[in-house]
């Protein structure tokens, strides 16, 4: 069961379990990426190369360093806050206000999930190959009955009752 009120969705998205967390941090892969893999998101990983669409840091490019899942941000190298004291902390982004241009293909079930493969349209059947398909049964009519021909009413099964024995208290 799915709901649209905004205070479930928001109760949905911050107790969403590891595995559902990890469907959240798509982002779109960039227009040559995605006509060579023939897919339009992936979620991120440590490694990917990525450029920030939005915010005051749009354009900037750099690689993944670090994926909060906890807090729904990730880090990208070189883009970075300087705080009052001086010192530089890296700058969380939501992965979906960036887009992927270039993947790390280092794990094995990545590249597995992401392999393309060939169109196989000389193996398509033509209309005319396809086997027929199964005809369906016509409704039956339904039988309708008379008095004398109704059913008979099975008896409701009675609870056994044990008898206890009285005993004589004196």
């Amino acid at each position: 069961m799915k709901t649209i009120q905004p205070r479930k969705q928001r109760k949905m998205l911050y107790n969403a379990p590891a595995h559902v967390r990890y469907a959240h941090f798509s982002s779109p892969l960039s227009p040559s990426l995605k006509t060579a893999r023939k897919v339009n998101s992936v979620p991120v990983r440590t490694g990917d190369t990525v450029r920030i669409m939005r915010g005051e840091r749009k354009g900037s490019e750099g690689k993944i360093t670090r994926v909060d899942r906890r807090k729904y941000r990730i880090f990208i190298e070189g883009i970075t806050r300087e705080k009052v004291d001086g010192t530089a902390i890296p700058f969380p982004i939501h992965p979906s206000k960036v887009m992927i241009t270039n993947l790390n293909m280092d794990d094995k079930w990545r590249s597995q999930a992401l392999k393309v493969e060939a169109p196989k349209e000389a193996e398509k059947p033509t209309k005319e190959e396809k086997k027929p398909q199964r005809k369906r049964r016509k409704a039956q009519p339904r039988k309708t009955t008379t008095k004398t021909e109704a059913p008979r009413k099975r008896k409701a099964r009675q609870p056994k009752i044990e008898k206890k024995e009285e005993t004589e208290i004196g």
